[in-house]
């Protein structure tokens, strides 16, 4: 058997009918750019999160940039969040001028830790980026605890959690700002790039505005520098099409990530462990193992793609070696990175593929 990391054709063929008469839609109208599904969509997302105001844009990681734009961060601010995150967290901190200043994960959530938050921060401190990773909610009330006696904005990194729930409310509510993520594979994936922000504030939601199409208030009126950088109508067709979908997708996860969970029996991985707060998506199921290489590849020795998300601390990458730090400087993530393996999880997976999945994991030695 031959199972892939994710399956995107399998996807899209079970909802092929309705995806290609949206797509049609927009070519019939002939309107590409901030039509009326862009719009719509922006309505459908925000309120499906809980937030008064959505605006798309072309990334995730301009989704984060322009949020950082938005509240005014520029040269020389710190921003705190963690290292081991998809690259795009820390480029958009540099990318606007900002320093990142990195806290080291909780070892039961993966995510910031909290409790170390607090001795990071100094006058030039205005921003924290948790990043709700692998579809796993960060402890949000700490964080905004920190947040409130310090007078920082919360910026959320929500790229990987499409509807999960911190304490019953969905993340991107939360802080100031929301951003999210479309890429393919995403739990709500477009069919290309695509991002949005969320804000419950309207001069925030106005600023990012401006900030996404060139400054402008109207059609050649630039009041502030600004970027191009708009959800086109297409992935915005498709996007309102999923997100009816999210939902049941979400719970098909939850499902494969319980059955992982409950019937992998191998006492050299260990399998990740649920917060009372936290209502995980599933966008990755990631395990540990102190064999991490040798696993990998006797799953694939058996057909099972896996991934490693992710395998070297941002600021060891070459590109973040101007930040000075060594190795050794967050232990938790340097000892994960070396250990953590994402297994298959998408909801189209059969029970039939999981269960040789699980089976395969438990011969391993």
């Amino acid at each position: 058997m031959k199972i892939p990391f994710i399956d995107l054709i399998k996807q899209y063929s079970l909802i092929k009918n309705e995806i290609d008469i949206s797509i049609r839609s927009v070519f019939d109208k002939g309107v590409f750019i901030s039509g009326k599904n862009v719009n719509s969509f922006e309505k459908e997302f925000s309120q499906y999160i809980g937030t008064k105001y959505g605006i798309g844009v072309s990334s995730g990681t301009d989704a984060l940039l322009i949020s950082l734009l938005a509240l005014g961060i520029g040269d020389e601010d710190e921003v705190i969040t963690v290292p081991n995150t998809a690259i795009a967290t820390v480029a958009a901190i540099t990318l606007s001028g900002a320093i990142p200043v990195f806290v080291d994960i909780d070892p039961e959530t993966y995510t910031i830790d909290s409790t170390k938050i607090e001795e990071k921060i100094t006058n030039k401190t205005k921003v924290i980026i948790p990043v709700h990773l692998y579809g796993y909610p960060a402890n949000m009330d700490p964080i905004k605890q920190i947040a409130n006696k310090y007078d920082l904005k919360i910026i959320e990194d929500a790229c990987q959690a499409h509807g999960a729930e911190y304490k019953g409310k969905k993340v991107g509510s939360i802080g100031d700002i929301g951003c999210f993520s479309f890429y393919p594979t995403k739990n709500l994936g477009a069919y290309g790039d695509g991002g949005m922000m969320l804000t419950n504030n309207k001069n925030i939601a106005d600023k990012i505005r401006l900030l996404q199409n060139y400054g402008q208030k109207e059609k050649n009126l630039s009041i502030i520098k600004g970027l191009n950088s708009r959800l086109d109508e297409i992935q915005a067709a498709i996007l309102r099409i999923k997100l009816k979908k999210l939902d049941k997708w979400n719970n098909r996860r939850r499902e494969i990530a319980e059955m992982y969970t409950h019937l992998i029996k191998n006492s050299v991985i260990t399998v990740p462990k649920k917060a009372v707060f936290a209502k995980n998506v599933y966008h990755l199921y990631v395990v540990r193992t102190k064999f991490r290489d040798k696993f990998k590849s006797f799953l694939e020795s058996y057909g099972i793609q896996t991934n490693i998300h992710y395998p070297i601390p941002i600021y060891l990458q070459t590109s973040y070696l101007d930040l000075e730090l060594k190795k050794g400087a967050f232990p938790v993530t340097e000892k994960f990175a070396k250990e953590i393996l994402s297994l298959p999880i998408y909801p189209e997976l059969s029970n039939r593929e999981i269960e040789y999945i699980i089976n395969t994991i438990n011969q391993f030695k």
